[in-house]
Order: structure tokens, then C-alpha cells, then sequence
């Protein structure tokens, strides 16, 4: 009986540590778009990385309970809600790719455009109507392109355009 639970606990343990091969960058670097943390150098995103820790330590745990349902999809939705939730830490600006957004824009930019969730998804994710993720979708690339002028957040400066000189 101890045998046959070690086994199980064994192969359990190597299934997800080959899917954490797999996924864990392009995971990372979801993380590190949605909490604007720059990616260089090495270490400088630790939010991203506590975030996605967090996020496998769940699926970690719920693997068993999969029962054919994409681990990749669990860990980004969970990452993604963790995300949300803590959305008030992540306004500061940090020099980030996208660190000229709201955490709202960032969440809903990288999950269709980064990650290619369909607009339905990513409002039932959110608990939001898709007519608004789509606005906010369509702000965000505005925002990105330099096209709109990014709102003011209060004790945040006004960024610039991307490619607009110093």
C-alpha cells in the first residue's frame, strides 16, 4: 500500500514538473507583462515571480482534481485572478513593457493579445460584460501605439508616447 501511494506521489510529481518545464517561462513572462516589472536584469521581476509561485503552488495542488482540463489554462486563469486581485499593488509605475497601463488594461491587454483568450472568456474571468473588455482592449492598444494619451493616475507622472524623444 505504501509503495503503490509512493508511486503515485512520484509520477504525480514528475507530471507537473514537466509541464513547469514547459510552461513556466512563457508563464513568467505573462506575469511580468501583467505586474510591469521590467524582465532584465534576471530577478528584477519579483512580484511576477511570487505571483506565478503562487498560481503553480494551486495547480500543484489541484492536479490530481484535473481530470483532463489544460493545466496551462488553470495556472494563467489563476494567475490572472491573483492578478486581479491584487491589482491595487501594481499601480506603480516600474519601467515595465507595459507599465503605462492600469493594471485592468495591462490584465485584459495581455490575456487576448499575449495569451489569445477570446473576448468571452476573458470577461467571464474577469466577471465583466465583453462589450467592456473590448473597450478596455481597445484603449489599451491605443494606449500602446501612442494614439491616446495615457490617463492620469493620481501621484503618477504623465508617460510619453512610445517612441516620442525625452
Amino acid at each position: 500500500m505504501r509503495e503503490r501511494h509512493a508511486g503515485r506521489q512520484r509520477r504525480r510529481a514528475q507530471e507537473f514538473e514537466a509541464f513547469v518545464t514547459g510552461a513556466a517561462g512563457r508563464l513568467l513572462h505573462t506575469a511580468t507583462l501583467l505586474t510591469a516589472e521590467p524582465a532584465d536584469p534576471p530577478g528584477a521581476n519579483e512580484r511576477a515571480q511570487r505571483l506565478l509561485t503562487a498560481a503553480l503552488a494551486r495547480t500543484y495542488a489541484d492536479w490530481d482534481r484535473l481530470h483532463g482540463e489544460d493545466p496551462y489554462d488553470r495556472t494563467r486563469q489563476d494567475l490572472a485572478t491573483r492578478f486581479a486581485r491584487e491589482a491595487w499593488r501594481h499601480h506603480r509605475l516600474r519601467g515595465g513593457l507595459l507599465d503605462r497601463l492600469t493594471p485592468q488594461e495591462r490584465l485584459v491587454l495581455v490575456l487576448r493579445l499575449y495569451e489569445g483568450v477570446p473576448e468571452e472568456q476573458t470577461a467571464a474571468l474577469l466577471g465583466v460584460p465583453v462589450d467592456r473588455v473590448r473597450a478596455v482592449c481597445n484603449r489599451s492598444v491605443a494606449t500602446m501605439r501612442g494614439t491616446r494619451t495615457p490617463t492620469l493616475r493620481r501621484g503618477h507622472p504623465r508617460t510619453r508616447p512610445l517612441g516620442a524623444a525625452p
